[in-house]
């Protein structure tokens, strides 16, 4: 460590007056030689309560190796997670998005209150990679984040499916196209170990993009789970916090406009989640960053759809991680002048020296050729209009309907919404509109998979548009608007919908509307009175209150 720069953690540790705090860490087995050393904060997000981080226990044995290897000192802490997958569709994701905000909240105090040299976050689900990532752009110390990786594929009538099979085919059950004993036999199979689900949705949507960010260390996200490559990934990334704390390279250097702008290429690029719309956007705040929701639409629009992933198409993470990973979808977004080449990563090389050594797989079908793209843009767009004057945002890839005009059925949260489809009572041609369940009004903003994916597994996917102030999952397909904003209990005009009125989608307008004239929608907007809510205490009350708009990252204040 340079003479010159003292380490933060002397502050705790050193000096006759600091005795009582070593006295506390040599009880649990820290020697003096221990505490001399650079403390480096393992924040962890494991948790036995779901597959995405049921393996970062042992992962993070793997870290502390390679931290302690490059002379460093691991203290590992632990921080929640929520199972979006587990919770979907029940009031359990209402603490979905909340989380978010209390992992970042953690990571923060922990790292603060005992003045960490660095830290390495270990992430999994959905919620845990934005908040470990947040967390490091507030603390500004040297520090990275670490993917625990994808779930590989499950086997189910000699084909590869994944979590997404089954969401659909709880509505291909309701519909009479699936027997209970599939059913039964599909679930034993779609999820066969540890790690995140496996399509392009929202967790490797954001591990992915933070690799292209350089938050992340090229090549150690897209290593699955359970691959044996993954504990000598962690053992690196335990030396590179190492070698960040040596040269005193910071997230604020990595973390930047162009940066922000290169994960949003790779989003769009790899038809990612509309989820990574709020959560970049929380963390350019975070990082104090500007950037605003438009920039998704120009960044995409200027960015070819490359990556032949679920749940748009027909490859998995596990795919993309043989086929070349992230490095190669860097590769092309640089052939094709998207990319700021010069952004720095936590491995001190550039996007364009990383991207430099992709090793493109022989055959490969997952990444296509810049001559070949799936589409000529990429798979967001953000929409305007009478009904979302704020913004919203569409998912693109495996989109082939662009407009849609037709008839409101409006439900006033998710369960009446999925009661309906099971019920058949949603027809080919209607536009089903879900409200108060954005950020505030959820409160929580729920992911709408098990209406989506009823609505694909009864066969009304090609022919029902959906708008919601809620999120989707990423594993939804379809044309479905989320993030409407403002959402309808802070007087947003989805509020002045009714049954019946006609709603108007036009994807290459950039228009989400509903025909009628600006005084019909401010009269019912000022008489709409939402649901009463349950919530009235504790956590989500709280959120309830300080969330922002979802236009704006979803982020509390």
């Amino acid at each position: 460590m340079s003479a010159q720069r003292r380490l933060r953690s002397r502050a705790i540790l050193e000096g006759p007056d600091r005795a009582p705090a070593r006295a506390y860490l040599k009880g649990i087995g820290f020697g003096d030689e221990d505490l001399a050393r650079p403390i480096i904060g393992i924040a962890n997000t494991w948790t036995e309560t779901m597959p995405c981080n049921f393996h970062l226990r042992r992962l993070a044995e793997r870290v502390k190796d390679g931290v302690r290897a490059e002379g460093g000192t691991p203290m590992e802490f632990n921080t929640i997670a929520v199972s979006d997958g587990i919770t979907m569709g029940t009031d359990g994701m209402k603490t979905s998005l909340v989380s978010r905000e209390v992992i970042a909240d953690s990571i923060e105090l922990v790292a603060r209150g005992h003045l960490f040299d660095g830290v390495v976050a270990l992430s999994g689900c959905d919620k845990t990679i934005p908040g470990c990532v947040m967390a490091l752009a507030r603390l500004d110390v040297p520090s990275l984040m670490l993917y625990g990786g994808s779930i590989a594929p499950g086997r189910f009538h000699d084909h590869d499916v994944t979590i997404q099979d089954v969401f659909e085919a709880v509505g291909a059950h309701a519909a009479g196209d699936m027997t209970d004993d599939e059913l039964a036999e599909l679930e034993a199979v779609a999820s066969p170990g540890a790690g995140a689900c496996g399509g392009q949705f929202t967790a490797n949507t954001m591990a992915t993009a933070f690799e292209m960010l350089g938050i992340s260390a090229m090549g150690t996200s897209m290593v699955p789970a359970e691959d044996g490559k993954k504990g000598q990934a962690a053992e690196d990334c335990g030396a590179l916090v190492m070698r960040l704390v040596e040269d005193d390279v910071r997230p604020s250097s990595i973390i930047t406009r162009e940066s922000l702008e290169n994960a949003i290429a790779c989003v769009a690029a790899t038809g990612g989640s509309t989820n990574a719309v709020l959560h970049l956007l929380a963390l350019a705040r975070d990082a104090d960053v500007p950037l605003e929701i438009d920039d998704f639409d120009r960044i995409s629009e200027r960015t070819p759809l490359l990556a032949d992933l679920k749940p748009g198409g027909r490859f998995v993470a596990t795919d993309l991680f043989r086929a070349g990973g992230v490095a190669l979808v860097a590769k092309r977004l640089l052939d094709a002048d998207v990319l700021h080449r010069d952004a720095p990563t936590v491995t001190g090389r550039t996007i364009a020296e990383e991207a430099a050594d992709a090793e493109e797989a022989d055959g490969q079908e997952v990444v296509r050729a810049l001559t070949n793209p799936i589409k000529p843009t990429g798979g967001l767009a953000i929409l305007r209009g009478n009904l979302a004057p704020d913004g919203c945002v569409v998912k693109l890839s495996g989109l082939e309907r662009l407009q849609q005009r037709g008839p409101a059925r409006v439900f006033e949260g998710e369960e009446e919404a999925f009661a309906a489809v099971k019920a058949k009572q949603v027809q080919p041609g209607d536009v089903v509109v879900i409200r108060n369940e954005g950020p505030s009004g959820g409160p929580g903003m729920r992911e709408m998979l098990g209406v989506t994916a009823a609505l694909v597994g009864e066969g009304l996917g090609e022919s029902v548009a959906l708008l919601t102030d809620g999120r989707f999952s990423g594993a939804t397909h379809g044309l479905m608007a989320g993030h409407v904003a403002p959402e309808a209990p802070r007087g947003g005009p989805i509020a002045a919908i009714r049954d019946g009125d006609e709603i108007v989608f036009d994807v290459e307008a950039r228009r989400l509307d509903v025909d009628l004239p600006d005084g019909e929608i401010a009269q019912r907007v000022a008489a709409y009175r939402p649901p009463p809510t349950q919530v009235r205490n504790g956590v989500l009350a709280k959120y309830a209150r300080h969330v922002g708009s979802a236009a704006e990252g979803a982020v509390t204040s």
